[in-house]
């Protein structure tokens, strides 16, 4: 351990580090950002969204790609000494491979923890107010890397079906304004997608806001007619000709 040499305290606890990926790349200490290059940052987040131990080859073949071996692992090599002259435990080294520090804290890996929750049907009400948070950002915009679009893939879907889950969760338990927030948050993500229409449309129904339950579904027919050229599905004329719901749907 280094030495005291500026006079802090021996016992503090060690600075808090945050990663965050969605909507922006920031790494904080203790809330403040670190600023990093941009070949550090590419590594930061590479290693973050792998989550694991990683050869050195495959990390500078998947970075730097473009560039001869030896230029890849220089460029690896000088990212890894930008990162060290931060003075923070971000990556790890073992026996030629590479991971990010298990105690960093990553947006993404809180969110697919929260997601893989949701999804298994745990609802607490920790889990529901942490979904209300900016957790289903975009993963990294603006970057156009290979593996960067794969990734944003993932998680916009696993986003989309997080959200829907609980929306209709919501809805079951009379929560009716975090179900409107998540799918709206859901449809904002992916306008044409039906099942977050009719989560939407079903927590205005459930809430007793008929009329606007009326006005979405009218709204989403135009919509994918003028845009796709079809019908919605039988489901959604479905929500709203139930039998406990009493509304005729005509078109």
């Amino acid at each position: 351990m280094a030495s005291n040499r500026r006079g802090e305290d021996a016992n503090a606890e060690p600075p808090k580090l945050s990663l965050y990926l969605l909507g922006e790349f920031a790494l904080r200490r203790d809330g403040e950002e670190v600023p990093l290059a941009q070949g550090a940052r590419r590594l930061v987040a590479f290693l973050a969204l792998r989550g694991k131990w990683l050869p050195r080859g495959y990390v500078a073949g998947t970075l730097w790609g473009e560039a001869s071996e030896q230029r890849a692992h220089g460029s690896l090599r000088s990212a890894l000494w930008r990162l060290g002259m931060t003075g923070l435990s971000i990556i790890e080294s073992g026996h030629d491979e590479l991971r990010i520090h298990p105690a960093l804290d990553v947006d993404v890996h809180r969110g697919s923890a929260l997601a893989h929750d949701l999804l298994a049907g745990r609802f607490e009400s920790e889990s529901i107010e942490m979904a209300e948070s900016g957790l289903w950002q975009e993963l990294l915009p603006g970057w156009y890397d290979d593996w960067i679009i794969v990734e944003r893939e993932h998680h916009h879907q696993l986003a989309l079906l997080t959200l829907e889950a609980l929306a209709e969760h919501c809805t079951d338990v009379g929560r009716f304004d975090t179900a409107v927030l998540a799918a709206r948050m859901a449809i904002e993500r992916e306008p044409l997608r039906e099942s977050a229409h009719r989560a939407l449309i079903r927590a205005h129904i459930a809430q007793g806001n008929v009329a606007e339950a009326i006005r979405r579904c009218r709204a989403y027919e135009q919509f994918v007619l003028h845009d796709l050229g079809i019908d919605p599905s039988p489901r959604m004329a479905e929500l709203l000709s139930a039998p406990d719901i009493g509304i005729r749907h005509n078109h």
